[in-house]
This record gives structure tokens, C-alpha cells and sequence, in this order.
């Protein structure tokens, strides 16, 4: 029996995320229903997502679309209240260096394009359908890894531009220092967000009811934190009908 939230997780958000989850788990448990004690930040993500007993997580919308819409339960999206989208939505937002004086994407055609991952929506999914639709495509990609690691190559030249959801850049802004050496140059459109996921066993509207519960009981230090504002119901339709590149 497993339980992750790895997605927003660094070293200043990782006690709020604990504290998250511990109001998950002791929702979950009043019910009647087990869940583990602590989360599970030490294995991969498809390990826990590919375990049918794993009771809680957070999956990405490529995941969801291409492998696990069959295979899981679709509990509800968080709603972390960014700029210009709608509740549970987000847009990737391309990042190039301050001082870059390019000011269009096309402009970065050759240029090196950092990306997370393939199974990336924000990373990578979204920004190529988007400059796709502009007529062109990244020519010059290097895979980085992760986001953070995309937007630091971007920042130290390792790279000159990279895709980000917004969500990961308010993070980076907040606590990384060489985000000061970065700008944002363009947005793709808005996307639905990273949902809450469980087993096929458990039922979703009770699994909503515990998370909503959990949510609204948070410190507003740790709501804050962890920008929860609400959970917001996307239907699977919405997931799998997004483009892939």
C-alpha cells in the first residue's frame, strides 16, 4: 500500500506536503478506509502509479492520457490559483535567459531546447504541439531530467530555452535563486492540471470528499505554501482529448 505526492515536492515544501497527506490519511482512515502511515518519497513515480494497491497519488495529464486512464481512478485536479487559467488549469510557460534578446519563439527554432521528459504534458507535449501550430519545431533538444533542471541549464547556458507549467515556475521563483536570470517569453494555452489519482477499488467521490476535507483543514501557512485553493472536477474526456505531438 502506497501514497506520493511527488510532483511540487522540494526541501521547502516537503513538510507541508507531509502535512497534507496526514490529513488525507486520517480523512481516509475515518471512513473506514487504510491508507499508509507517511508518504512514499523515495520510489519513482510509475512505481507507485503501477501498483494496484496504491491508494493515493499525483499524476501528470501525458501519463493519464497515453498509459494510466484505464488503470486508475480519476479523483479531482487541485486548483493552485494560477494567473490567466481557469480553476485546475494551467499553461506551460516558455523561459528563455534575462538577458536573451530574442523575442519570438521562432526565434529559438535552432536554438537548444531544454525538456524534462517525454512523458511530460508541460514539458514537453505542450510546447511542441504549440510552436507546431506556429509552423516550426525545436531542432536542437536536450533532455534535462526535470523541470528545475531545465530552467537552471536555461539560466547557466546550458541551454537557451525550456517549458515549464506554471505551477513548477511560481515554485522556482519563490526558492530558486537563479530564477532572477530568467524571463518568461511566451505561453502556450491553458491545459488541465495534474489530477489527483487512486486505485480502481476505491470509490472517487469519497476519495474527493477526503481530499476537499483535507484541503479546507490545512493551515492556511501550509495552504498557502502548497498554493491549494480547491479541488476542481475535470472529466477524463478533457484529459484525453488534449493533443499529443
Amino acid at each position: 500500500m502506497k501514497a506520493s505526492l511527488g510532483m511540487y515536492v522540494r526541501a521547502e515544501t516537503l513538510a507541508a506536503t507531509d502535512r497534507f497527506w496526514g490529513g488525507i490519511r486520517d480523512q481516509m482512515r475515518a471512513r473506514g478506509l487504510n491508507a499508509p502511515d507517511a508518504l512514499d518519497h523515495v520510489d519513482p513515480f510509475w512505481a507507485v502509479w503501477q501498483d494496484p494497491d496504491f491508494v493515493f497519488s499525483q499524476t501528470c495529464g501525458r501519463p493519464y492520457r497515453l498509459k494510466l486512464h484505464d488503470n486508475v481512478g480519476l479523483i479531482a485536479t487541485p486548483n493552485y490559483g494560477l494567473a490567466d487559467c481557469a480553476p485546475g488549469y494551467y499553461r506551460s510557460l516558455f523561459v528563455v535567459r534575462s538577458d536573451d534578446t530574442r523575442q519570438n519563439l521562432r526565434d529559438f527554432e535552432n536554438a537548444v531546447f531544454a525538456y524534462n521528459e517525454e512523458l511530460s504534458q508541460s514539458g514537453w507535449a505542450a510546447p511542441l504541439c504549440h510552436v507546431a501550430k506556429m509552423g516550426f519545431g525545436f531542432s536542437n533538444i536536450w533532455q534535462s531530467g526535470g523541470h528545475e533542471m531545465s530552467a537552471k541549464a536555461v539560466a547557466e547556458g546550458r541551454a537557451d530555452i525550456a517549458a515549464l507549467d506554471g505551477m513548477s515556475w511560481h515554485l522556482i521563483k519563490e526558492f530558486a535563486d537563479f530564477a532572477a536570470d530568467l524571463r518568461v517569453l511566451a505561453a502556450t494555452d491553458q491545459t488541465p492540471g495534474l489530477p489527483y489519482v487512486t486505485n480502481l477499488k476505491l470509490d472517487t467521490d469519497v476519495m474527493f470528499d477526503v481530499v476537499k476535507t483535507a484541503i479546507d483543514g490545512l493551515d492556511p501557512a501550509d495552504r498557502d505554501l502548497l498554493c491549494l485553493r480547491g479541488l476542481v472536477r475535470i472529466p477524463a474526456s478533457d484529459y484525453l482529448a488534449v493533443a499529443n505531438p
